[in-house]
C-alpha cells in the first residue's frame, strides 16, 4: 500500500461520505463495483483485518452509486483501498486485491 497523495490526506471522510462509521482506531474503505472479481476477495481480507484488530472498522463503498466522492479521491479501478485514521484522514491506498499481511501494516500508520 502506498502512501496517500498530496490532496487526499488533507481531506477528512466521514460517516456521511463513507455511508457507515470510523472505527475507533482506523477504517479501511473499499470501493467497489458489482462484477469485479478480485473485490470479492478484497472484500474477505479486510472483514478478516477488521475483525482481528480492535478499533478498526471496514466499510465497503460501490464506486458507481458514489461518483462523486470516487472523482474526488481519484479513484480509477475497483478494488481501490483506503486507510483512514482516527479522524478521517487518508493515510494510505492501494489499487488491486491486497494481501493480508499488507493491510495490517499499513495500519500501523493509522493507529
Amino acid at each position: 500500500m502506498t502512501a496517500a497523495r498530496g490532496h487526499e490526506s488533507a481531506r477528512r471522510l466521514d460517516a456521511g461520505d463513507l455511508g457507515g462509521p470510523l472505527g475507533e482506531r482506523a477504517t479501511l474503505v473499499q470501493f467497489s463495483s458489482a462484477f469485479c472479481q478480485p473485490c470479492r476477495a478484497t472484500r474477505r481480507v479486510l472483514a478478516d483485518v477488521a475483525a482481528m484488530v480492535p478499533g478498526v472498522a471496514h466499510v465497503e463503498i460501490d464506486a458507481e452509486g458514489a461518483l462523486g466522492l470516487v472523482r474526488e479521491l481519484g479513484v480509477d479501478k475497483t478494488p481501490t483501498v483506503l486507510v483512514l485514521d482516527r479522524a478521517g484522514r487518508v493515510v494510505r491506498r492501494a489499487a488491486g486485491q491486497p494481501r493480508k499481511a499488507d493491510v495490517i501494516a499499513a495500519l500501523g500508520a493509522a493507529v
